[in-house]
């Protein structure tokens, strides 16, 4: 059945017939955000427009199976997120564990934080920084995959909790709990390059 609030659902019929034309704007629509979901999953630009280029192709391929029961966005954020895992297990040569089973950790307790401080400047300031946003770059690249999936497509590319689960093939609870320690960590690592020493108290301590 057609999600009636999908804004792609009129293109997605015509080139369901053979338009080309609305098949374009499609890729028009949705090209620079399926980069940016790559780029954040792979780290390397190149990869990540093999990895566009792949999913608009598969895509074309396969857009009669496309069942229109989740938006088209979704649908194809999956497989370009396929595609770019896909890119990221040849370049690692080895097989890795499917996202759908790495759950290992999720029921953990919460990360507790090792080093806290007031920032010292205006985290709306400091996010404008270009040396904030290297920071938050390598921070990133530490992340288990994981939980940078799940904050690449949460808080960057600002899919829905139900978006994010379907993309990933996990659950909307496992969604919450992966982007809550990934906010943790990136804080953390931040914190130690941002943080005011003066300000810094000692973990447990009543800093209220």
């Amino acid at each position: 059945m057609t999600r009636i609030d999908d804004p792609d659902a009129e293109l997605v019929r015509r080139a369901k017939k053979g338009d080309f034309s609305a098949f374009e704007e499609l890729v028009a629509r949705h090209e620079r955000r399926l980069y940016n979901i790559a780029v954040g999953i792979v780290r390397h630009a190149q990869d990540a427009q093999e990895v566009v280029q792949t999913t608009f192709l598969s895509v074309l391929e396969h857009l009669d199976r496309f069942r229109e029961d989740a938006s088209f966005g979704t649908w194809i954020s999956r497989i370009a997120t396929n595609h770019a895992l896909k890119v990221l297990r040849q370049r690692r040569s080895r097989p890795t564990v499917p996202l759908e089973t790495q759950s290992n950790g999720d029921s953990a307790p919460l990360p507790h934080p090792d080093y806290i401080a007031r920032w010292r400047d205006n985290p709306e300031r400091l996010a404008q920084d270009r040396e904030t946003r290297r920071l938050l770059a390598e921070a990133l690249e530490e992340l288990d995959e994981k939980y940078r999936l799940v904050f690449v497509l949460r808080d960057i590319e600002q899919l829905s909790t139900r978006e994010t689960a379907e993309v990933l093939g996990i659950t909307e609870a496992n969604v919450k709990v992966r982007l809550l320690r990934a906010r943790l960590m990136l804080r953390e690592r931040l914190t130690r390059a941002l943080g005011d020493e003066a300000t810094r108290v000692s973990p447990g301590h009543d800093h209220a």
